[in-house]
C-alpha cells in the first residue's frame, strides 16, 4: 500500500540516540492509524549509526527504507534524497536527536489535512544554551528582512510538507539551499505550528559556531540580492563622501597650507572604509563561490546503497538491497 505519511530522517553520528529514537518513533506512527514509511538517510556516519540501521530495517521492513550515503554531503543535502526516495503524499522531516518529539508528528500530519501544503514548527521553550537561542532569534529577524521569507523559528527541523512542494524541491538542482526556506518560496498555503522542545536524548550537537554562520551565508545569498544591492549603493555613498574630502583637502592645502594634525584621524577613515570594502569584496566572494560550485556540475551527492522491501513483497525477506548510485547533476 503507498503510504500517506513519509517520515525523512537524516542521520549522522547517531549510534547512541538511535534505540531510543526508534522505540518512540514508531509507536507513534503506528497510533494515527494512517499507512506510513520512515526513510532514514545516513549522511556518512562514521560511528555504527550504519549498523544500527541495517538491524531496525530487519526488525521493520514493511515501513523502514534506509537510504546510505557513500559521504557527507550535509543535513540538507540527506534531506532532498530522502524526499526523492519517499513515496507518500504528506513529507515530514525529523532530526534523529529526539529534541523534536516524534509524538508531535501527529499535530502537523492533522494540520496538513486542513489543507495546508507547508507546516512549519515553533518551538514552545527551547532547550539549547543561551547564546544559541538568542544569535538563532537575532538571525531569524535579520533573515526575514533579507529574504522576506516568513519562517519564525528557522533552527527547527520538525516540518510537514505537501506532494506538490515536495515534486518542486525535487526540481531544483541547487549545490547549496536551505529546505524550509526553498519549501516556503514553493507552498500556496503555508502555515506553522507551536511544538514541544526537549533537550538531546544523547550525543551532541553537529552544528558549530562556524556552521551556523555558513549555513546563515548560504540562506541570505541562496534567497536574496539584497546585500549585493546594499552594498552597491553603500560603494556609491562612499564614493560621492570621499570625492568631497578630497575636495575640502585640496581646498585646504591651497589657500591655508599644508596641515600636520588630524592624520591619525585621517588614517582611521581611511582602515574603516578599508574594512567595509573588504567586507564587501568578501560578501560578493560568497555569491561568485556560489556560481562557481553549480557551473561545476559535481553530483549533490551520492547514493551508495538503499535498504528496502521488494515492492509486491508481502512476507518481507531477512534483508532486501537496492544497490546503486545516484548522482545527482546540474545540467
Amino acid at each position: 500500500m503507498k503510504p500517506e505519511i513519509s517520515v525523512v530522517i537524516p542521520v549522522y553520528n547517531e549510534q547512541a540516540g538511535l534505540p531510543t529514537l526508534f522505540a518512540r518513533l514508531y509507536p507513534a506512527l503506528d497510533k494515527l492509524g494512517a499507512p506510513y514509511e520512515i526513510v532514514f538517510v545516513n549522511d556518512g556516519s562514521r560511528d555504527n549509526s550504519v549498523s544500527i540501521l541495517a538491524e531496525q530495517f530487519r526488525v521493520r521492513p514493511d515501513v523502514t527504507r534506509v537510504v546510505l550515503f557513500n559521504g557527507n554531503y550535509g543535513q540538507h543535502m540527506a534531506i532532498l534524497a530522502g524526499f526523492e526516495a519517499a513515496r507518500g503524499e504528506i513529507m515530514v522531516t525529523l532530526d534523529a536527536d529526539l529534541q523534536n518529539p516524534p509524538e508531535e508528528i501527529g499535530n502537523l500530519v492533522a494540520k496538513m489535512r486542513e489543507g495546508y501544503d507547508y507546516v512549519g514548527s515553533i518551538r514552545r521553550k527551547r532547550q539549547d544554551s543561551a547564546w544559541r537561542t538568542y544569535a538563532s532569534k537575532a538571525m531569524n529577524r535579520l533573515r526575514e528582512r533579507i529574504t522576506n521569507i516568513k519562517i519564525t523559528d528557522q533552527g527547527n527541523m520538525l516540518r510537514a510538507y505537501g506532494r506538490n512542494v515536495v515534486d518542486l524541491m525535487n526540481q531544483c538542482c541547487e549545490v547549496n539551499t536551505f529546505v524550509p526556506a526553498l519549501a516556503y518560496r514553493f507552498a500556496r498555503n503555508p502555515t506553522e505550528i507551536v511544538v514541544e522542545h526537549e533537550e538531546r536524548a544523547a550525543g551532541e550537537s553537529k552544528y558549530s559556531l562556524y556552521s551556523l554562520i555558513r549555513l546563515n551565508f548560504d540562506l541570505v545569498t541562496g534567497f536574496s540580492l539584497i546585500p549585493l544591492q546594499f552594498y552597491s549603493m553603500l560603494g556609491m555613498a562612499m564614493s560621492f563622501f570621499s570625492a568631497i574630502m578630497v575636495v575640502l583637502l585640496l581646498t585646504r592645502r591651497l589657500f591655508v597650507g599644508v596641515e600636520a594634525d588630524g592624520v591619525f584621524t585621517l588614517f582611521a577613515i581611511a582602515f574603516f572604509f578599508m574594512g567595509v570594502i573588504l567586507f564587501g569584496i568578501g560578501l560578493l566572494g560568497e555569491y561568485v563561490g556560489r556560481i562557481f560550485q553549480q557551473v561545476r556540475a559535481r553530483p549533490r551527492y551520492v547514493v551508495q546503497t538503499i535498504l528496502q522491501q521488494a515492492q509486491g513483497e508481502l512476507a518481507p525477506r531477512p534483508v532486501s538491497l537496492e544497490k546503486r548510485t545516484v548522482a545527482r547533476h546540474h545540467d
